[in-house]
Parts: C-alpha cells; structure tokens; sequence
C-alpha cells in the first residue's frame, strides 16, 4: 500500500495550464470542490467562459484565461448564501501530484488565500493541520 501524500493546511499549487505557478491555496476539506478567486467573468461562444484570475491583490496580479465551462451549480458558501457558480477542469500540480480538477470560480476578495482546495483535489493526501507549505516553500505565484 502507497504512503498518503502529507500536506500542509496551507500550500503553494501550481496551476500550468494556465501559466499560474506558486499560487497560495488553502486546504478545506469540509469542501467538496475547489474555489479560484476571479473577477470579470465573462460567458463567450461554445460552452466557453473568459475571466481574470486574480493573484495579488497590486497590479499587475491578474492572468486572464478562457477555458470551458464543465458546469454551473447551485453553491451554498461558508457564510450561508446561496450562489451559481460557473466550474471549470484545469491541471493542478501539488508537490509530486498532478491531475485534472473542477474548479470553482469565486470572489475570494475578502479571504486571505486565492484559492480553496477541496475534498475533489485531495484524494490521496493526509493534512497535517498543524503545518503548512510542506511541499513548495518560498515560490511566489508568477
């Protein structure tokens, strides 16, 4: 039997897809999917959504990116309300593991990291809740 992967409750994800490196994520595994903080969403031709990814809160700290949408659902967030969001599948590396994950796309303005990772992008890992950054030390989102 494999070792589960230990990760911290905070760690720096790396999202190559869209050129995104580095990216502070924090791990919630009382949610089911993961969250991206974004502005400017934007729906476009064929099943497809344009929108800001938001990496710093000072300019220039925003990719855009367009990718397909794989769903919109009904999301109940940590304070209670109800929203439809818009879900996407990219690559997500984290340490030594990579694979495709859905993705929520959010306002997380208020909250102190960009994106949420849930129970979806987490299988396999063990959180060690009172660590953080165990795999990607010290690499600034880029």
């Amino acid at each position: 039997m494999r070792e589960p992967l230990v990760i911290g409750w905070s760690e720096c994800v790396d999202l190559p897809d869209w050129g995104i490196r580095g990216l502070r994520a924090k791990v919630d595994t009382g949610a089911g999917t993961s969250a991206l903080h974004v502005d400017r969403v934007e729906d476009q031709p064929r099943g497809r959504v344009r929108f800001e990814v938001v990496l710093d809160r000072e300019p220039p700290g925003r990719i855009r990116v367009e990718a397909r949408v794989g769903r919109r659902a009904r999301v109940r967030s940590s304070s209670g309300h109800w929203t439809t969001r818009v879900f996407v599948t990219t690559r997500l590396e984290l340490g030594p593991l990579a694979r495709d994950v859905e993705i929520g796309l959010v306002d997380r303005e208020q909250m102190s990291h960009r994106m949420l990772l849930g129970r979806s992008a987490l299988a396999g890992c063990m959180v060690d809740p009172s660590r953080r950054t165990l795999l990607a030390r010290g690499r600034p989102a880029r």
